[in-house]
This record gives structure tokens, sequence and C-alpha cells, in this order.
């Protein structure tokens, strides 16, 4: 055997530092900006183990919200649908519990809820905030809706296009569901679960004041659904809390100061995602100087963890802006700002109105929003 060359013995020991990091017990953190008076909390609130029909044991999913860096999350296991019966005992309040200890250590909020899972009407309805799981235990829905409300539990309606429940993917309301709003029994709904964004319940939201959630609804291990070293990431639901205790988070969602965070988009009230993004965008060159015809360059860094997306609106005399802008998260970007005029001259304030594409404060519609500098126009 021939000697081991120093090349090849650089390469073993990359590989090995590169297999350690690769299992470093890490936290990342999810860089999206705190509102005025408020903490911006990343949390999940739809998550199974194996005490339901979930692939994972309780203290492994505390460690990996808390490893992605949420701060908190609800273990919401089935009341009903328990498949794994024969191997483990159905025992309610046993998930949260496994979870909550390990989540205590870790510094992470672990909210005790349920899934009452039943046929369309009216569904899957998470209740969380339970003080005891086993008291939903009960053959008539409406029962243990009535059995969460007392312990104060926020309830919310899970993935109601679901296709499981309604083949074609569409959502629709049915009088039960007006009938628990009426009785101050459904709090909020899923705007998205999983990857699937519901439109219709994006609108419900708005038009009924009802809470709007984004959930993983995971079953797997979480790296089977989610590539997280390429940037993908579970659904979250963003809570604008005055702290990080579960009393803060429990009357942040009473009160609906939440957003919708999935993949590229963030769905939520114009009040929150406007401040999200003029927190989030730093104008780094405030003064251009722009001669004649010629061109100079705004640019913009983006501090949080989401790419924006901007589409500038209306039109400038002086100046030329580019059809799209796309900010990456974590960069610093380019707009390219062209004159008009050969002869014009002078300093002028600048207010590029422009759409966010990809924050939505309805469905179909873009968050407006404006990026302000100053031009000193110069003859050619």
């Amino acid at each position: 055997m021939k000697p081991s060359s120093p090349l090849l013995l650089w390469l073993a020991g990359l590989a090995l530092a590169l297999a350690a990091m690769a299992h470093d017990r890490a936290r990342t953190p999810v860089r999206i900006p705190d509102l005025p008076g408020y903490r911006t909390l990343k949390c999940d609130f739809h998550i199974h183990t194996v005490f339901s029909d979930g692939k994972v044991w309780p203290d492994i999913r505390a460690e990996e919200a808390w490893r992605e860096g949420l701060d908190a999350i609800a273990i919401t296991d089935h009341i009903e649908y328990q498949p794994h019966k024969a191997d483990l005992p159905t025992a309610h309040n046993r998930s949260w519990e496994i979870a909550h200890s390990h989540g205590d250590v870790l510094q992470l909020v672990v909210i005790r809820g349920s899934e009452i899972t039943r046929a369309m009407p009216p569904g899957h309805l998470n209740a969380i905030f339970l003080t005891d799981a086993r008291a939903l235990d009960v053959s008539d829905w409406r029962a243990a809706v009535a059995a969460a409300h007392r312990q104060g539990a926020f309830i919310f309606w899970n993935h109601p296009g679901w296709t499981g429940q309604q083949p074609d993917g569409v959502a629709r309301w049915y009088p039960e569901h007006t009938e628990l709003v009426t009785s101050n029994q459904l709090h909020g709904i899923e705007v998205v679960n999983g990857r699937e964004y519901y439109p219709e319940a994006h609108a419900w939201c708005l038009e009924k004041n009802l809470t709007m959630l984004s959930n993983s609804d995971i079953h797997n291990p979480l790296n089977l659904d989610y590539d997280l070293h390429t940037g993908d990431h579970r659904p979250l639901t963003l809570v604008f809390a005055r702290d990080g205790s579960p009393e803060a988070i429990k009357e942040a969602l009473f009160a609906r100061r939440t957003a919708v965070y999935s993949g590229t988009l963030l769905i939520g009230q114009e009040e929150f995602l406007k401040p999200i993004f003029e927190r989030s965008v730093r104008v780094l060159t405030p003064h251009l100087r722009v001669r004649g015809t010629g061109r100079a360059y705004v640019q913009l860094h983006n501090e949080s963890d989401l790419t924006y997306t901007l589409q500038p609106t209306g039109e400038d005399a002086d100046l030329k802006f580019p059809r799209e802008l796309r900010l990456p998260a974590g960069r610093t970007a380019l707009l390219e700002v062209r004159g008009r005029a050969e002869d014009r001259q002078g300093e002028r304030a600048v207010r590029m109105a422009c759409t966010v594409t990809n924050l939505l404060v309805r469905p179909g519609q873009p968050l407006s929003a404006a990026l302000e500098f100053k031009v000193t126009l110069l003859p050619k």
C-alpha cells in the first residue's frame, strides 16, 4: 500500500470536519424584524408525534424546532386517530409532557394541544393551550369543542382545502363553521398548511375577524419534508407578542396579531407587513448623482431572511426605474436609476412607490410600499 499523499490526508480531514459540522447541535435564527412594542415570534402550532400518526418521539420535535430557530410549538396529536395504539398507550397528554420537558431545557415554549379529528363539516380542529387533553375524548364533536372552550383554548380550523376532505382542493365554508364562530368557539384558520396556501381561508380571516395561521402539520422527521441546507423551511406563524411567554403568545393569538410565513410568501394585515418590510430594508446610498441620461445605483441592504420582489409603480418625470427588483435575503442589491433628461439639474427627494409582490395583504393583492432617497440631477 502506498503512503497517503498530503492531498489525500487533507481531503480526509476536510471530510471529517464537514461531517462534524453536519451534526452540530446548533440553532439557526430566523431573521425577521420585531415590530414596535412587540417581539416577532416564530411558531408552529400543528405538530404530530408517535402518540398519534407521527413518526417522531416528542422530545425530538422540540429539538427540531429549537435548531430551526423557532420560539414556540404546539404538540397537537389526534384525539380520535391512534394508529400506533397497539405499540403505545392512548395517553392524550403524554406527548406534550415529554416535549415540554425538553423544551424547558432548550428555553422553547411547548404548548399543550390536540387535534379534534372529524369528517367535514366541521373537519379537523386544533385546540391549543389546553389544561387536559383527555376531556376532548368524547363521541360528539360539539362536546369536544365545548370541552376545549371551557379550558380557555384557542381553537382553529386545520387545512380547510385538504383533498382528504375536499377532493377538489377548494376550501368551503359550512353552517357548522358559522355556528362555531357565533359561539366564540372558532378563533382562527390555517391559511397555509404544509405547502398548501388556501386563498379562501385568507379571505375568511379578513371577513370574519379570525386569526391567520401557517403551520407544518409535520408527521415525518423534519429533514424528510424540508431541505434546510438549501434555505427551505417549514411554514411558520409569526406571532407579534409583548414577550416570549405562553401567556403573551395566547393573548396575541386571540388579538389576531399574526402573519403567515410560507416559502417566499409573507401574508398578513398591512399594519404588520409594512413595518416588517421597512425594518428589513436599509438604503446604504441615500444620495445619488445622476448626469443627464446616465445611470447611478442605490444600494439596498436586506437584513431579514425574507427575499422581497419589488415592482415599481407609477412614472417619474426625471428618472427611470427597472420593471422589477429582487432583494435577496441577507444581501445587498443594486437598484439602477437612470436619468430621463439631458439638461435637468438640482437636488430632489425621490419616493419610488412599489408593490412587494410576495407580501400579500389580501388574496392577490400585494403590499404597497416605497423606497426613499435623494438625487442630484446634473446636466450632461
